[in-house]
């Protein structure tokens, strides 16, 4: 049987802009719907099923980042990359809290965005294949199934986004060691640069808040040289 195309919400209102980059990316197979602002792509997404999500930043009526919130309470598996102008670091980082798994910022090439996209897709593919006990992991009283992006409490479920749970699978294999921030950010981001250590450091806190319930379990800030998954078992 064909594998079905990705099925694709792109949210861009700059009409022209948006029309290549549909027609551009149904060409290379995806399955695009086209957004002209941010209510029409989160009714968009309440009606149809998608698969990865390309949203642009500055939109009239509601913005990016709420538009990614709303899709983020009610899928956190789903990849989604920003589209912006903006080059101010804090307008990326909140797109990293908020849960975004890339950004590009305009003007960027075809080929640029497809290869994000590709990128983002094998991460996702890694993480959704069927599941081996080598991918579940104990972190104290939590159970950490990689495959299916969750850590499990005797209390709660938490999804986690694909870099959530590339991170805490790369700690998770040093546990009790400590885990160099070059290695980190070239095995999750591909490149070690400032920026990107910086949403890392997000990513780090968000992580640490997960765990906070169990206290024999603590991620710790290894001044100068990284992080430490630290199991008192």
């Amino acid at each position: 049987m064909d594998k079905q195309p990705t099925r694709l919400l792109l949210a861009e209102d700059d009409r022209n802009l948006g029309s290549i980059l549909k027609n551009y990316l149904e060409a290379k197979g995806y399955a695009t719907t086209l957004c002209v602002n941010g209510q029409e792509a989160t009714d968009t997404f309440a009606r149809k099923e998608f698969d990865f999500c390309i949203l642009d930043i500055m939109m009239p009526v509601k913005d990016g980042f709420a538009v990614a919130t709303e899709i983020r309470a009610v899928n956190k598996k789903i990849p989604i990359l920003f589209l912006t102008a903006k080059t101010l670091q804090d307008d990326k980082l909140r797109g990293f809290e908020i849960g975004a798994d890339d950004y590009i910022t305009k003007p960027f090439s075809m080929e640029e965005l497809l290869l994000r996209m590709h990128a983002i897709l094998r991460r996702t593919d890694e993480n959704t294949k069927a599941p081996g006990t080598e991918n579940i992991y104990t972190i104290g009283s939590y159970t950490f199934d990689y495959h299916r992006q969750t850590l499990i409490s005797k209390s709660k479920e938490q999804k986690l986004t694909s870099k959530e749970a590339g991170l805490l699978r790369l700690l998770c294999t040093h546990a009790n060691e400590v885990l160099d921030r070059p290695t980190a950010l070239n095995e999750i981001w591909n490149d070690d640069s400032y920026f990107n250590a910086r949403s890392m450091d997000v990513y780090i806190v968000k992580l640490r808040k997960y765990l906070k319930d169990d206290p024999r379990v603590e991620l710790l800030n290894v001044h100068g040289v990284g992080f430490k998954l630290v199991m008192n078992l």
